[in-house]
């Protein structure tokens, strides 16, 4: 039977354990959080929740347009049950990974692991756990403690749990600049917006990713005064540029302040405001400032060094597409490795590393099918070749762009902004990527996700019956547009 250790309950961790269990290894998880980790406990799934919340303003906001009188602006907002209900989803969430690890006899432990200095004689490698305490390694000021210094003040027990493969999958942790270090009340990282309990007067908001992007819409939406500050010359620099104009758009309307091409030199603290320092020497003064400049790996003290595993220059731990490392038995997947930093991805990275530690047939992963989205209102999702590609020649498509407007739910519905966007191979018609930008579009990507990752045609698409009348619709409209006439004959 071979015997795995896990350094991390995260989405790679836990799927890569349930895998491996169902293989019948013997598995080992290593968490000092909580199972699910960081992206269940303070991250994906509560800025979702969180999100989900801030969302039904803006269904309110439309209400009158289809005949409902209602007034966003005379909603109470109470942010203390907001983030109440935020903690409560994720810790169900959390229980409820904790309790199918351990249906599938997956062993947990509460801890830090690093490597040990010298393995046993019977195994390639050993992991050093430290137990006792529950060793919650998360500084709240927003770094990660190393497992030294977890361990350390935890004051736990040491053990030893020797394995024949070991998966790092420790993550990532919000960035800090050093002079803006958050104090957990008024400059934040988004893994502490979660403990204030009234709405600021005026966020800040350093950082135009897609995090950043998120809150600004949240906050927003509840109707919080918040100005941007991005050093790039538009939101969400990495997106599609027709989506992130969209939400400039939308951000415009809101009376959202976006300054572009502006960087923030520091940010600190007087009394009750936050002032930042920007680089020309202007400042800005607000209730709270969110830092959204980043992740860094939680890869310090892991003991890398002693299976001779080496980071590169941003710490990351470099992997191939079958999640291994330098070092035989070692995988790593997730946010540690910096490939793509989604949950879904670090799932499948996990996956993938046990099926091919165990022997197991596996594909290596293919990132050019990696669908993924922007929480915003409305959202963002993208999947496949993306459009600056086609446009710098890189790769040869056919394209098109349907306004959501035009189709008949969305008129339906009282939604003006968004599109549908597809891009086919000039002779072939097989899909290699496409954007949603609609209310749902995290949930509309996935017909286009599996024409890419199935290299299906647009003549598939659109021989595909839609419901009617349904957003889905303009993807299959989509398609019939972009059939060549010659494939008809």
């Amino acid at each position: 039977m071979s015997r795995i250790v896990i350094m991390g309950g995260g989405p790679a961790g836990y799927e890569a354990a349930l895998v491996a269990a169902q293989h019948g290894a013997e598995v080992t998880v290593v968490e000092r959080d909580g199972m699910g980790g960081a992206c269940v406990l303070d991250d994906c799934v509560p800025s979702k929740t969180f999100i989900s919340s801030a969302g039904v303003r803006v269904e309110l906001r439309r209400a009158p347009e289809l005949g409902i009188e209602a007034d966003a602006r005379s909603v109470k907002v109470e942010l203390s049950r907001i983030n109440a209900r935020v903690e409560a989803l994720a810790r169900a969430q959390s229980a409820d990974v904790r309790a199918r690890l351990e249906r599938e006899g997956v062993r947990l432990v509460a801890g830090v692991g690093s490597f040990a200095e010298r393995p046993p004689d019977n195994a390639p490698h050993a992991v050093r756990v430290h137990t006792g305490g529950h060793a919650n390694g998360w500084n709240r000021v927003g770094a990660a403690q190393t497992g030294a210094q977890a361990a350390e003040q935890a004051g736990d027990q040491i053990d030893e749990v020797p394995a024949d493969v070991v998966l790092v999958a420790t993550g990532a942790t919000p960035r800090v600049l050093p002079g803006a270090v958050p104090d957990g009340e008024r400059i934040l990282t988004w893994r502490q917006l979660y403990n204030l309990n009234d709405l600021p007067e005026h966020l800040i908001v350093i950082g135009s990713g897609v995090t950043g992007a998120e809150f600004v819409s949240a906050y927003t939406e509840l109707g919080v005064k918040v100005t941007l500050v991005s050093s790039r010359d538009r939101v969400l620099p990495g997106e599609d540029a027709d989506a992130a104009s969209v939400l400039e758009d939308v951000f415009a309307d809101r009376g959202v302040t976006i300054l572009s091409r502006t960087r923030a030199d520091s940010v600190h603290r007087d009394g009750d405001e936050v002032v930042v320092t920007l680089a020309d020497g202007a400042t800005l003064t607000g209730s709270h400032a969110l830092m959204t400049v980043g992740s860094v790996p939680n890869t310090a003290d892991l003991g890398l060094d002693r299976v001779c595993v080496k980071l590169d220059r941003g710490g990351f731990i470099p992997v191939d597409r079958v999640s291994r490392t330098t070092a035989p038995g070692v995988y790593a997947a997730g946010d540690c490795t910096g490939v793509l930093m989604l949950a879904s991805v670090a799932a499948m990275q996990g996956r993938i590393a046990m099926w091919h530690a165990l022997g197991e047939g596996v594909a290596p992963i293919k990132l050019k099918t990696v669908a993924s989205a922007v929480f915003t209102r409305p959202e963002i999702a993208t999947v496949g070749i993306s459009q600056a590609t086609i446009d710098s020649g890189e790769v040869p498509a056919r394209t098109i762009m349907l306004p959501l407007g035009t189709n008949p739910r969305a008129k339906m519905q009282g939604l003006r902004r968004g599109f549908v966007k597809l891009f086919c191979r000039p002779a072939t018609g097989v899909v290699i990527g496409g954007v949603v930008v609609a209310p749902v579009a995290s949930e509309l990507i996935l017909p286009i996700a599996m024409a890419v990752q199935n290299n299906l045609t647009v003549n598939g698409l659109a021989y595909t019956f839609s419901v009617y009348p349904s957003l889905s619709g303009s993807i299959t409209e989509a398609s019939r547009q972009l059939m060549r006439h010659d494939d008809l004959d």
